[in-house]
């Protein structure tokens, strides 16, 4: 089993510059905005000494309303073989051209296991500078596996917001990966939210879909997924991408 991913040493000029300002065109301060209804994967390893810059962009339609949009941009570095650490900004809007400051964010995670046993464990930490709201913390196992040709996450987020009354929220994440070819991975992937950790809600969101992750160069990582389910409790759709480029 992959204990630990490729390592990766590249620059910024590796991604067309037309690209880059079009995914960092929309990421202009504004106005609040309401909290995400989800995120990306998480996994659990670093790769010690390597910064990376991180471009996110994912929507939520919902039916008969018109898109919403999420872009995000981060700095990422692995501080050694256990822990990375990233600081991102996110946005919301209809359109590129009314995006609005959403929230500042640090995530971290820090690899509990190093390869003692069959599977591979780290803890993931966010805290959350909702604009103009409050505070918010995300904390949870992240785990991963191989079986066979395929790779295996399951994650588990507990978020508490101190501006709300909701308590504690318990979220989770999964996803299923098979390598088709170098450079070339494709799979299933899976979200929800189940309400307070201790008293399901009886509207839990769920969404799923397929993925793929494709290797652009020796180090510049592109996912995509397209996911059906509900979001807030209501029917929707969602489209996620996310950029990794090592420098």
């Amino acid at each position: 089993m992959k204990r630990s991913p490729k390592s990766v040493q590249a620059r910024l000029s590796a991604l067309p510059a037309g690209l880059l300002a079009g995914l960092l065109g929309g990421l202009l301060p504004a106005a609040p905005a309401q909290a995400d209804p989800g995120y990306y994967l998480l996994t659990p390893y670093s790769t010690p000494g390597v910064a990376a810059l991180d471009l996110r962009y994912w929507t939520v339609k919902m039916p008969k309303q018109p898109a919403v949009l999420w872009p995000e941009a981060g700095l990422r570095y692995g501080v050694d073989s256990r822990w990375t650490t990233e600081l991102f900004l996110s946005y919301i809007g209809e359109s590129w051209g009314e995006q609005a400051l959403s929230s500042w964010n640090w995530q971290n995670s820090y690899l509990l296991t190093q390869g003692q046993l069959p599977f591979d464990l780290a803890l993931h930490a966010q805290l959350i500078r909702n604009v103009n709201v409050g505070n918010a913390l995300e904390v949870g196992p992240v785990f991963q596996t191989d079986w066979g040709f395929t790779q295996i996450n399951a994650n588990l987020v507990f978020e508490h917001d101190w501006a709300s009354n909701k308590g504690t929220q318990l979220k989770y994440q999964w996803q299923l990966m098979r390598r088709l070819q170098p450079g070339l991975r494709v799979g299933l992937q899976g979200f929800g939210e189940l309400g307070p950790w201790k008293d399901w809600s009886d509207r839990q969101s769920h969404r799923a879909g397929p993925m793929m992750r494709l290797g652009l160069g020796e180090t510049v990582e592109l996912q995509a997924a397209y996911l059906w389910g509900k979001v807030y409790g209501r029917k929707a759709e969602m489209f996620s991408a996310q950029l990794l480029i090592p420098f």
